[in-house]
């Protein structure tokens, strides 16, 4: 789940992190009080989408002017913004940010991100902040500095030290810093977030530490006991289908090719898009149904599967282990009849009572392909989809 900025700084100020004035505007309406109340001789207006690049899309504007920035939530409120992190259509924006510019000297980065190569919360920063950070990465790898906190997620003197050195901070910034940090940390833990990026984390012309962005995400398994977060969370920002599919448990991601998949276990699920793309195809999907597999669970997960209009064949690969692969044809055949599949359809069932269900689907004379074999399978729905 992510957040938008302003949410972010919402909680970045409810943990004491140094960020601008602002205000908020979801309407017309909204824009003569929130100039009044922040005053401001120059500002920033921000559309707020779950998505980078705003800048470069004209979705930020710095002015002087009320007008303009009327003129630019005119523009934008009801209007969907499109990057180069969204898809053609572009994400609904329904807020504007709306805050007092700041007089910046330097740019710089600070991320938090849960690291799993070792099971420990990173800590990444870098003195090149900016819109371009990714460039720095790849070009300037030298100017990044991490830490990696331990078991206990308190952060070191030294490690304060290392950062703040490469970030060039002085002493009175060091000391800010290092408290920044902490409030950080415990905001990461406590919070459940999988990923706080500052970018930038400026340094403005009175030498003062500020958040002039946040990005959060939010680790979904968690909101049970977020209830704070749980409310922040924006559906208009998130994919219709994936949506729909967490709302029956399934895990669904939309891909941009034409065989579907459904599959159950998530590494066999990335197998066979692996197997697809090697067949060559490209998968429409990444769905999860789970290792209960049922005729409801099925049913759902077909719906999901043609709702995208690019599929035009779809492959069903299940393990019966926990679950019977007789009991899963069953479901198929009969969520196939409920649902009116019209586009082909390749089932690849093995383990527990494979051969009953091999025999089940071939009976049913339905529009289905059966294959043991999932390289013979993959092959089959790939000739299928074109």
């Amino acid at each position: 789940m992510n957040l938008h900025e302003y949410q972010a700084k919402s909680l970045f100020k409810s943990y004491s992190l140094p960020i601008s004035k602002s205000e908020l505007i979801f309407s017309i309406d909204d824009i003569e009080k929130a100039t009044t109340n922040l005053k401001a001789k120059e500002y920033v207006v921000k559309v707020q989408v779950h998505a980078g690049g705003r800048g470069k899309a004209g979705g930020v504007l710095l002015t002087k002017s009320p007008e303009e920035i009327r003129e630019f939530c005119k523009k934008w409120l009801g209007k969907n913004l499109v990057t180069y992190q969204t898809d053609a259509k572009g994400q609904p924006v329904s807020c504007i940010l709306l805050e007092e510019c700041t007089d910046i000297e330097k740019e710089l980065y600070l991320g938090l991100v849960i690291d799993r190569a070792t099971r420990s919360i990173a800590l990444i920063a870098s003195p090149e902040g900016g819109v371009d950070i990714e460039k720095v990465v790849t070009n300037s790898p030298e100017k990044i500095f991490k830490v990696f906190l331990n078991s206990s997620n308190q952060i070191k003197e030294e490690e304060v030290d290392s950062l703040s050195k490469g970030l060039n901070l002085n002493n009175s910034q060091k000391s800010d810093f290092s408290l920044m940090l902490k409030n950080l940390i415990n905001l990461f833990t406590e919070k459940d977030f999988s990923l706080i990026e500052i970018n930038p984390l400026v340094i403005d012309r009175e030498g003062q530490l500020k958040c002039l962005d946040g990005k959060i995400n939010v680790d979904s398994n968690a909101l049970y006991r977020q209830d704070l977060i749980k409310e922040m969370r924006d559906e208009s920002q998130e994919d219709i289908l994936e949506l729909e599919a967490s709302k029956w448990g399934l895990n669904y991601v939309t891909l941009d090719g034409s065989v579907g998949c459904m599959v159950n276990g998530a590494g066999l699920a990335m197998g066979t898009m692996d197997i697809i793309k090697l067949a060559g195809g490209f998968p429409a999907n990444f769905l999860d149904v789970g290792g209960a597999v049922n005729k409801e669970s099925v049913t759902e997960a077909f719906k999901i599967i043609i709702s995208d209009s690019k599929v035009k064949s779809i492959l069903i690969n299940v393990f019966g282990g926990i679950v019977r692969c007789d009991v899963v044809a069953e479901g198929i055949i009969s969520a196939i009849k409920d649902v009116g599949i019209k586009i082909p359809v390749v089932v690849r069932l093995k383990g527990n009572n494979s051969e009953i269900a091999k025999s089940l689907l071939e009976k049913s004379k339905l529009n289905i392909f059966t294959e043991l074999d999932l390289s013979k399978a993959a092959k089959k729905a790939v000739e299928l989809s074109e």
